[in-house]
């Protein structure tokens, strides 16, 4: 972004009319917005639709982590339900996904509390994705999760060379 179009946004806030609508241009309204919280002009901030944007930034956070999740767990069925089909890239989906929920954790330590939430909605929606994937009855599946969080962080899964985690 240029300067120029940094100064400009800043000044577009001292026009009331130039600022755009919540509903109708949001990256236009959060351009507003930040203009105005920089300008410090705080009593002139949509500060109910600012709450309800952050809200989303938090859940969006929190749903990175269970998709994270539900792909190691869908995995982590497949792989006991169908071990003829183990595949390579199985393994490294699980190594892919742990990285993710490791980042996720990482850069958002108060979702800990959330992890045991996040198993069960993720355990929830990967059997039926691995009922649909396998051709398998969801019945087949137990009806809660049987992996433990430390299994679905670091439970060894190998095929051929390939293992995760990696042997250290």
């Amino acid at each position: 972004m240029a300067d120029t179009d940094v100064k400009i946004r800043q000044e577009d806030p001292q026009h009331p009319s130039a600022r755009r609508p919540y509903r109708g241009d949001l990256f236009g309204w959060v351009q507003d917005q930040i203009a105005l919280l920089n300008a410090g002009k705080f009593s002139e901030i949509d500060a109910v639709n600012i709450a309800d944007e952050l809200g989303d930034v938090g859940n969006e956070q929190y749903d990175k982590l269970e998709s994270a999740v539900r792909v190691i767990i869908f995995h982590f069925l497949k792989w006991d339900h169908q071990s003829e089909r183990r595949s390579r890239s199985w393994v490294g989906s699980i190594v892919e996904q742990r990285r993710r929920v490791e980042r996720v954790l990482k850069k958002n330590p108060s979702l800990k509390p959330h992890i045991e939430e996040a198993v069960v909605e993720a355990y929830e929606d990967a059997v039926t994705d691995a009922a649909v994937e396998t051709g398998l009855p969801e019945k087949t599946f137990p009806e809660s999760c049987p992996y433990p969080w430390d299994d679905i962080l670091n439970g060894v899964v190998a095929l051929d060379d390939l293992q995760s985690p990696r042997k250290r």
